[in-house]
């Protein structure tokens, strides 16, 4: 089971259409707080639809509280300042991919603590980022390419 996790997500229809990419691949979801929106907030829940239910969502009031969750499991940091490529390292079907908020990233002292698992996704140099939903799914799916689709049709 892959581990998805948002560090302080701000815009709820994102975190909603990750809610929908979760559902759809059998991935655990983890929010660390604190979130730029309420759980309840209607346009969380649109963007999701009616993918709720049933979600593994864990929501964490801090980063140690997250860490001590998915403790033993392998965490990818995807950052635009990442120094190797999403696609050029080997995930396991237990790993956790970790991004940060929308408008500042994942903070310096979470990428420099393991400065070697710290990943981005190939843009071109004049680009700031990628939406995170995108980022998030882009990753997502090359884990599962990776690891053989296990149970996908």
């Amino acid at each position: 089971m892959i581990h998805i996790a948002l560090h302080e997500p701000q815009i709820p229809q994102n975190t909603g259409n990750i809610v929908r990419t979760c559902s759809a691949t059998g991935s655990v979801l983890h929010l660390i707080e604190p979130l730029g929106f309420k759980i309840e907030d209607k346009q969380l829940k649109r963007a999701g639809l009616d993918y709720w239910h049933g979600m593994d969502i864990r929501i964490h009031p801090d980063f140690d509280a997250f860490l001590r969750d998915i403790e033993g499991k392998t965490l990818w940091l995807f950052t635009t300042k990442g120094s190797r490529s999403y696609h050029e390292v080997e995930y396991a079907g237990g790993d956790c991919l970790l991004f940060g908020k929308e408008t500042a990233g994942l903070p310096e002292h979470i990428r420099a603590a393991t400065p070697d698992q710290c990943l981005r996704l190939p843009m071109l140099p004049d680009t700031r980022s990628l939406n995170l939903s995108n980022s998030v799914a882009v990753a997502l799916y090359e884990v599962l390419r990776q690891t053989g689709f296990n149970g996908f049709v």
